[in-house]
């Protein structure tokens, strides 16, 4: 099935489970899907099976969403208890959508308790109480972790997944490894039949550690091998350390979620000449989650300047990780988005698209974590192996089986939906966007809003709309932060993320400024110092005017 046809489905507000071989497009295709209910005015709940991949998707955990915390299982009263939590009850009743990444780490049990609630919440017996629920992943890369003595049980396998019987999905596009021959050694391993010539293919790029590439991560099965490299190498470096810590506000269980799925460390020691990887993706552009670079510098308010692979030189200013819920923010964490790329684990790198990776597989001891390590390179030639054992070319023999059970009914999803005439698969998707409040936007139209006389904010998530309409009422920054009940950094972020969609006019927040003399100093000093920084044009101006109104001139230029 290519992007297209299952964008196509997902579309019509089938529950549907979005699944494809890595590098296949299944985040772009959830992503797009996203793009097009904001643009309908449609807010989805997006989480995540572990905290890494919700820091990836921009989501909460399906936990923390759902309110069922780290439990093995809930009793009908427990679930009754969670139910009863005014701000767990507001969350899933407001929800229209729920959106559930990387499904393979998500045990059978886990999912039945977070439907349990939902239903309990919604008073529905349908599948979580009637929501379209959009499952994404793939279950030849890391499984859930069985407590021990257990079976491994995988979401499929629950009760809650038949209920559910979402449309398959089955992604067959390849975007990131781009030679044959890594393909036939990752197709491999994928089917269960692994041949002498893949030995030979990964034979080939076996290697002694002195010989491995400067500037590569490195990948291992345990974290006590990526603490060592990582410290080792950082002290093999001469000169002044600098050190990171980082902040956090809100509740302790949700920044401790946080912090879990964080790739960031808590406390991050630096020095001109480390190695290091972007840990989040700017808004701006300028980097994503695992482009790697080196520390060229450190700037005088002390943020470290990196050079990336490319050339680009830039400033790795303190970044939040936030949780947020009917668009407040609920907890955070601050911290410079980078770690020491010398190592990591093989289950952090799920998720990365890498150029080139050195791995030691040698003591690979789960199924699938080969896959997961190789499947991360584009080429064959990117592979620097120090180690592997026969278990990192193994996944698990259930998953064999019920793969080719999706292939087939992916196909048969695509020849339905292919038959389906046009106008009756474009009902289906006004239907659906109907149903859930939201307004219908021709595709490729600019005008649709405005003749539609659709509420203010159409076209933009929820939580950005509330924002922009507090800002526009408020007398002052302090004023509209108040009234949405965040973080005025939090309410500048907004308008930054509105200016970025093209939602953002001067007049939305001119008046916010003290004087229109402050803001035309604060624009003449930006135009002649340039760039983006703040730290410089705060000292240009004698530190008379604070850096929120600075954001705030910087986003009028």
């Amino acid at each position: 099935m290519t992007q297209g046809e299952a964008l196509t489905i997902l579309k019509t507000g089938a529950n549907v489970f979005l699944t494809g071989e890595p590098g296949s497009g299944k985040t772009h295709t959830v992503n797009s899907f996203i793009s097009w209910l904001r643009d309908s005015g449609i807010e989805p709940s997006v989480t995540a099976a572990t905290g890494i991949a919700a820091t990836h998707v921009g989501g909460q955990t399906l936990h923390s969403w759902s309110g069922i915390g780290i439990a093995d299982s809930l009793s009908p009263a427990e679930i009754d208890r969670i139910a009863s939590r005014e701000h767990v009850a507001r969350r899933i009743i407001k929800a229209k959508i729920l959106i559930i990444d990387e499904i393979s780490m998500l045990s059978a049990g886990t999912f039945a308790m977070a439907d349990a609630v939902c239903k309990e919440v919604r008073r529905s017996e349908l599948p979580f109480g009637g929501l379209q629920v959009i499952l994404v992943g793939d279950f030849f890369q890391l499984p859930p972790i069985a407590k021990m003595g257990r079976t491994t049980q995988f979401a499929y396998d629950s009760d809650t997944w038949r209920a559910l019987n979402p449309i398959i999905c089955y992604l067959s596009e390849q975007h990131r490894q781009e030679d044959d021959a890594f393909l036939s050694v990752l197709s491999a391993i994928r089917s269960g039949e692994v041949e002498e010539m893949h030995y030979e293919y990964l034979s080939e790029r076996r290697l002694a550690p002195e010989e491995a590439p400067a500037g590569a991560p490195k990948l291992f099965s345990h974290n006590a091998d990526v603490d060592r490299i990582n410290t080792t190498e950082l002290g093999k470096i001469p000169g002044k350390s600098h050190t990171f810590r980082m902040t956090s506000s809100g509740k302790d269980t949700l920044v401790d979620g946080l912090k879990r799925g964080c790739l960031s460390p808590e406390i991050l020691e630096l020095k001109e000449g480390a190695e290091v990887m972007f840990t989040k993706n700017s808004p701006q552009g300028k980097f994503v989650n695992g482009t790697l670079g080196f520390v060229d510098s450190f700037g005088a308010d002390g943020v470290p300047i990196i050079e990336t692979k490319d050339g680009e030189r830039i400033a790795a200013e303190p970044m939040e990780w936030q949780v947020e819920q009917e668009g407040k923010v609920r907890a955070s964490i601050t911290q410079v988005p980078l770690r020491l790329a010398y190592a990591m684990t093989v289950h952090k790198s799920q998720g990365m698209s890498m150029d080139a990776a050195v791995m030691d597989l040698s003591q690979a001891f789960e199924y699938g974590q080969g896959y997961v390590a190789l499947s991360r390179v584009r080429t064959l030639a990117g592979v620097y192996l120090l180690g592997i054992n026969a278990r990192a070319l193994e996944v698990h023999p259930q998953i064999l089986e019920k793969d080719k059970e999706f292939r087939d009914l992916s196909a048969t999803a695509a020849h339905t939906f292919g038959d389906m005439p046009r106008d009756e698969l474009e009902e289906l998707q006004k239907n659906f966007v109907k149903a859930l409040g939201g307004a219908w936007v021709e595709e490729g139209s600019t005008s649709t809003r405005k003749s539609k006389k659709v509420r203010p904010g159409i076209g933009m998530p929820p939580r950005l709309a509330e924002t922009l309409t507090a800002v526009r009422e408020a007398r002052t920054l302090e004023g509209a932060a108040k009234d949405r009940g965040l973080a005025i950094s939090t309410v500048i972020r907004h308008l930054e993320e509105l200016s970025e969609l093209g939602k953002l006019e001067e007049k939305d927040f001119k008046h916010l400024f003290p004087s229109s003399r402050d803001l035309e100093e604060m624009q003449e000093a930006w135009k002649e110092i340039g760039g983006e920084k703040l730290t410089p044009v705060f000292q240009a101006l004698g530190g008379h005017h604070s850096f929120e109104h600075l954001r705030l001139a910087r986003l009028t230029l």
